[in-house]
C-alpha cells in the first residue's frame, strides 16, 4: 500500500506516558527492525501531526482502528487535519479481530498486576513492561 512508512512518536508534554520518548523510539526500532530502514523509519515530532507530515512530504497519515469508538475519535482528527492541509489524506486500517480488545491502558494494567502479556505485545515491549513493574507489582 505504501513504499515507505514513517512511524512517528508524538511528543506530548501534557500526557504522562509510562515510557519516555527515547524509550518508545528504541522499542519501536527493535520491534520493527525486521522491515529494514528503507521501508520503515522511526521518528518523533512535536506539534500537529499534519504539520509533521507536510514537513516529511508525506501524503497520508495511517491510523489503525479497533472498535467503533476509535473511528469516531479518528474521524474527528481526520476532519481537522483535512481542514489544515487538504493534501494530506487520512487512511484507516482495521485491526485484526484478535486485537480488538487490546489497548495500551489494559496491557499496562495487566502487566502491573503481574499478568503474562507476552502474546499481547512484541517481546521487547513485554520485557520492558516487566522491568517497569518488577518492583511495584500489585500481586
Amino acid at each position: 500500500m505504501f513504499d515507505k512508512i514513517i512511524v512517528a512518536v508524538a511528543v506530548n508534554p501534557n500526557k504522562a506516558s509510562l515510557f519516555t520518548v527515547s524509550e518508545r523510539l528504541e522499542l519501536l526500532k527493535e520491534s520493527l527492525s525486521m522491515y529494514g530502514k528503507d521501508r520503515v523509519e522511526i521518528d518523533s515530532f512535536q506539534g500537529l501531526t499534519v504539520q509533521y507530515a507536510r514537513s516529511r512530504n508525506a501524503t497520508a497519515v495511517l491510523r489503525g482502528l479497533r472498535v467503533a469508538a476509535d473511528f469516531e475519535y479518528e474521524f474527528q482528527l481526520a476532519m481537522i487535519n483535512r481542514h489544515l492541509d487538504q493534501d494530506v489524506q487520512s487512511v484507516f486500517l482495521m485491526a485484526d479481530y484478535q486485537w480488538f480488545f487490546i489497548s495500551s491502558s489494559t496491557v499496562k494494567e495487566a502487566a502491573s498486576l503481574g499478568a503474562d502479556i507476552d502474546d499481547l505485545v512484541p517481546s521487547c515491549v513485554a520485557r520492558e513492561l516487566k522491568n517497569k513493574f518488577k518492583d511495584n507489582c500489585r500481586l
